[in-house]
């Protein structure tokens, strides 16, 4: 065999190599959690102004199938799921309008976690979108303060009740906790702009909860009338009560009191969808945090919500929620 011949076969093989690491199915994707459903019918609704407010809200991340995917995010059955904390100033009601936030906002958000990353921001980034983003999601309100020794009983019930919730990211600030110790931190700073939780006036409850009963809806996002996300809530892949163990896991410092929120998660179709091998090929080059900003930054944004825009959620059962993006004070 000639030298030329080995050449070519050892490219043909490195290239079959890297388009097989790139573009492979990811592994280990869970199937949907096994859940009671109940129909809307089977419960009632109160004010949501008739509960306290939240001495915490929680939020927790990839918690669908769909959105995995569309993230290229690796599932690790032995590790927590993303859980962040959102910001009580984030609540807003259908009809509001959301700042969309600008340079200095975003650097400010950075300020608060990396004081480094805020000033490489203010140097090298005059041009600084907040790459806004919408999710729809499943609400849970505690009606009930919980014990930590309830939450290790398999039959315990939840003392819950349901609402609908749009956990709106700035996405720029999230994709500077790439690599981070803080990864989550900036997750929630990401989500914690004023205004950034429209959500349901009304809280559904069920009239016979089990341990594992969700309203299983479709819950659905409309940009400009733009059907952008649809999905039933059964396909999440955590209960209720897996959702409350883990919070407690990540923060056993905090009491879950009556009022607290936990927001479930999105499911696929969202603005930030990048195909897997973009996504794995960022990884081989060892990109950092500022690169994966840069190259999405540099990148096609017409997915993602702009002043003027009007995003409304919606499930099954409860009023649609609309709010509008406005124009913010630090463009």
């Amino acid at each position: 065999m000639s030298k030329k011949t080995i050449i070519f076969a050892s490219l043909i093989l490195s290239i079959l190599a890297l388009t097989y690491y790139l573009f492979r199915p990811l592994s280990n994707i869970p199937p949907p959690a096994e859940f009671d459903c109940i129909e809307i019918s089977e419960g009632s609704f109160i004010s949501m102004d008739s509960l306290p407010l939240p001495q915490h809200i929680y939020g927790m991340g990839l918690t669908y199938r769909d959105h995995l995917v569309e993230t290229a995010s690796e599932y690790d059955p032995d590790i927590l799921p993303p859980i962040f904390l959102k910001k009580l100033h984030t609540i807003t009601e259908d009809g509001s309008d959301v700042k969309y936030p600008g340079r200095i906002d975003i650097i400010q958000a950075a300020a608060e976690l990396e004081k480094e990353v805020a000033e490489k921001l203010e140097a090298e980034y005059e041009d600084l979108s907040p790459l806004l983003d919408y999710e729809v999601e499943l609400g849970m309100v505690l009606l009930d303060s919980v014990l930590p020794g309830e939450l290790e009983d398999e039959d315990f019930v939840p003392p819950l009740g349901f609402f609908i919730a749009n956990d709106l990211s700035a996405r720029s600030v999230l994709i500077l906790g790439e690599g981070s110790p803080l990864r989550y931190d900036y997750w929630g700073a990401a989500k914690s702009f004023q205004g950034f939780l429209p959500l349901s006036e009304s809280v559904w409850i069920p009239n016979d909860p089990k341990s594992n009963s969700i309203p299983c809806i479709i819950i659905e996002t409309f940009v400009n009338g733009e059907k952008r996300q649809s999905e039933n809530t059964d396909n999440m892949i955590y209960t209720p009560s897996e959702m409350l163990r883990f919070i407690h896991s990540k923060y056993p410092d905090h009491p879950i009191k009556k009022g607290d929120m936990i927001l479930t998660g999105t499911a696929g179709g969202v603005a930030i969808a990048t195909p897997r091998a973009l996504v794995r090929l960022s990884h081989l080059l060892r990109f950092d945090r500022y690169q994966k900003l840069s190259a999405k930054l540099s990148s096609d944004q017409s997915r993602f919500l702009k002043p003027g825009d009007k995003v409304e959620i919606r499930g099954e059962g409860f009023y649609p929620v609309t709010v509008e993006i406005t124009e913010g004070k630090n463009q």
